[in-house]
């Protein structure tokens, strides 16, 4: 599926040649009737020779509408030129020239029209030798000129096989399976409710689909859809689409707005571009100039960032970072066009070559400038790279879609980077485990991450010598990272061995407590007092003040001593014997009371007490009453 965008100056006969071969007036609007004069976009649809349906968009040729214009010939695949016989070039000619120059419009045919007006042969003859001289080195320089007149038919079965000739063995729009439809009109259809339409890309749409429409972000879901008022279950990319939506008010859909699947694509407020500022424009393009884009169906005022200089000349070339008023959504690659808003004037265009920078850019640097080059004119490898650069980490799906590029050739490139180990898997280690919602990064995103996270558990260590390390919740916090992301990525350092992870803490591999000659001091005289006696020791409260708190819960980390309750703890070595012995009691016994336990330690309740509710927390024991019995012990 295919569209034609109508092209030139006021009153040369567009819509009139439109009617001529599709039967269908493309002017709906009463004041466009009684003015004989397209002011917004009309839109129509034929049948070639070939049997290929194609749609048609007619834009206005007068210049107080190019702005409507400019909403309709963003997504055709070619123009038909209409040039009027009895007028020639005219000033509208040459600037719908210039911006399908700039949209870079593969090609086209010229309509030389109303020659039913022209009774001179060589006038006709010096007509086309005027077109030939203006269309060079454009896209339209080889383009056909036919001699038509809408009111006699003469020329048109002539003009519908040129341009069944320019559409034959075109190849289909791409179907990368995130659709955008630019939206160029909106309204109600008694019934049915909101109707929106424009010429559908990068993707299909189907009835039933839930839908999100940007920027605003309001969901909806598709109620029907027509290409060419036909009724279709599927809309495929490259055609003109009349999309019936559910839930949604008119009034909550405007010209610019894209129809899209949700998380699909992210609206934004600045883009870097490549810029061409036309040769015969009145003024150079300085920074900080105040214009509007137009990109798709959308329209918005913008501020001019200048890379790499402080003005272009006419014709000159040079790279932007536009700061919009609005968000747009827009792809690598999406062509565009700039204009003066006051006097009114088409600066140029070119195409987007990222739609999400990361940050402003230093104007003059030259890294910024060579990394834009590359996002540009790069190998799919290249690009890949760079996408993934300005998202950091990200699933292999994002990368791609960032890129812009065919899935199947960015797939292969995406293989042979990870492979090449420019991209780092970050979940597996099998190439061919590689998911659309694998999680990559760059080789030189990976070492500054794992750098960063090293250095926080290293600057953990020097802060807090005495404790084993960061717990893990806390380095998660630290680093800012959501839970997949961080996951993977611990996973990946420690199963390298520069981590290492010891129930909920992370510390540096290898690394060890060690007290100094005081601290060392303060353990062995706390500890000696364990010794002498071993089951009835200090108090928590009463350790802690002896040695300190950080000193006390390295004593735990480390296991010297282990803390049974809030207020007791024992050495190691002498809890062990007292749950062994507790559990033989019990095994000879059958059952147990505290002051038995109390009686055969020699001991006081506090840790008689202590213990025994330990030990039932563990499942070692149960209690009923006043007495105890084993659970289950292996």
């Amino acid at each position: 599926m295919h569209v034609i965008g109508t092209a030139g100056h006021v009153d040369h006969g567009k819509s009139t040649l439109v009617q001529a071969l599709t039967g269908t007036h493309p002017d709906r609007l009463k004041e466009e009737r009684e003015r004989e004069m397209t002011i917004d976009l009309g839109f129509a649809w034929l049948i070639l020779p070939s049997g290929e349906e194609v749609g048609i968009v007619d834009v206005p040729g007068h210049r107080d509408f190019i702005e409507n214009m400019l909403a309709g010939v963003g997504g055709i695949d070619a123009a038909l030129f209409v040039i009027a016989a009895d007028e020639g070039i005219m000033p509208q000619t040459k600037e719908h020239l210039a911006i399908l120059d700039i949209l870079q419009v593969e090609g086209g045919v010229i309509a030389l029209t109303k020659i039913d007006l022209v009774n001179d042969t060589e006038w006709l003859d010096l007509v086309e030798e005027d077109i030939r001289s203006v269309l060079r080195n454009t896209v339209l320089e080889k383009a056909p000129i036919i001699r038509v007149s809408s009111r006699t038919q003469q020329g048109i079965p002539d003009l519908l096989k040129a341009l069944d000739d320019c559409m034959a063995n075109r190849p289909p729009r791409l179907d990368l399976g995130r659709p955008r439809l630019p939206v160029d009109r909106v309204f109600t259809m008694p019934g049915f409710g909101t109707v929106i339409t424009g010429t559908l890309i990068d993707g299909s749409l189907h009835t039933t689909d839930e839908v999100e429409i940007l920027p605003s972000g309001l969901h909806s879901r598709i109620r029907g859809l027509q290409t060419h008022k036909r009724k279709e279950n599927t809309a495929i990319p490259g055609s003109r689409t009349a999309v019936n939506i559910s839930g949604i008010n008119v009034d909550q859909v405007k010209r610019g707005d894209v129809i899209t699947y949700p998380g699909s694509y992210k609206p934004s407020q600045r883009i870097d571009v490549r810029f061409r500022l036309l040769p015969d424009v009145v003024h150079s393009l300085k920074h900080d100039t105040q214009v509007k884009l137009f990109l798709g169906a959308s329209e918005i005022s913008s501020r001019v960032r200048l890379l790499g200089s402080d003005e272009l000349l006419p014709g000159e070339e040079g790279w932007l970072q536009l700061e919009l008023d609005e968000p747009v959504v827009a792809t690598r690659e999406d062509r565009y066009i700039l204009r003066r808003p006051s006097p009114g004037e088409t600066l140029g265009g070119g195409t987007v070559v990222d739609p999400h920078p990361k940050k402003r850019h230093k104007r003059f640097s030259e890294q910024e400038l060579s990394n834009l080059a590359t996002l540009e004119r790069g190998t799919p490898g290249e690009i890949l790279v760079q996408a993934m650069l300005a998202l950091g980490i990200a699933s292999l799906q994002d990368v791609i879609n960032r890129s812009n590029q065919d899935p199947y050739l960015a797939n292969i490139a995406a293989q042979e980077l990870i492979t090449s180990g420019q991209f780092i898997n970050l979940e597996y280690s099998e190439v061919s485990l590689i998911s659309p919602l694998t999680l990559l990064t760059s080789k030189e995103y990976w070492v500054q991450l794992k750098r960063k996270i090293i250095l926080e558990v290293d600057d953990y260590h020097k802060k807090y010598p005495l404790r084993r390390g960061i717990s893990r919740e806390e380095l998660k916090s630290r680093l800012k990272l959501p839970t997949r992301l961080y996951n993977a990525v611990l996973r990946r350092i420690t199963s390298a061995g520069e981590l290492q992870e010891n129930e909920t803490y992370i510390q540096r591999a290898g690394y060890t407590i060690n007290f100094n000659a005081q601290q060392q001091h303060s353990v062995d005289g706390l500890l000696s007092r364990f010794t002498k006696a071993p089951f009835s020791p200090p108090t928590v409260k009463e350790c802690i003040a002896e040695v300190g708190e950080e000193v006390y819960y390295a004593m735990l980390d480390l296991g010297l001593l282990i803390q049974i309750s809030s207020d007791v703890a024992f050495r190691k070595q002498d809890y062990d014997l007292m749950r062994f012995e507790i559990i033989d009691l019990l095994k000879s016994r059958g059952i147990i009371t505290a002051a038995e336990v109390r009686d055969h330690f020699n001991t006081s309740r506090r840790y008689v007490l202590a213990i025994l509710e330990h030990l039932d927390a563990q499942g070692v024991t149960i209690r009923e009453g006043d007495i105890r019995h084993l659970k289950n012990i292996e």
